[in-house]
């Protein structure tokens, strides 16, 4: 059950980032998930990387 949550938050983020607006993770493994998806929908993201996690900031706003 634990696993569906992290996949279902990890659509949720690249959701935000499809509309538009930047999004965290703060695990390893959020972050696989979401490079994951954000490579599946061929989207154009700059990741900032920190000590404690990476921002996902959409490079392409849509509107």
């Amino acid at each position: 059950m634990f696993v569906n949550f992290k996949q279902r938050l990890a659509n949720e983020k690249v959701n935000r980032l499809m509309d538009g607006y930047s999004a965290y993770a703060e695990t390893e493994e959020l972050i696989r998930l979401m490079k994951r998806r954000i490579k599946a929908n061929n989207l154009e993201i700059f990741e900032d990387h920190t000590d404690i996690g990476s921002w996902f900031i959409p490079e392409n706003r849509t509107s």
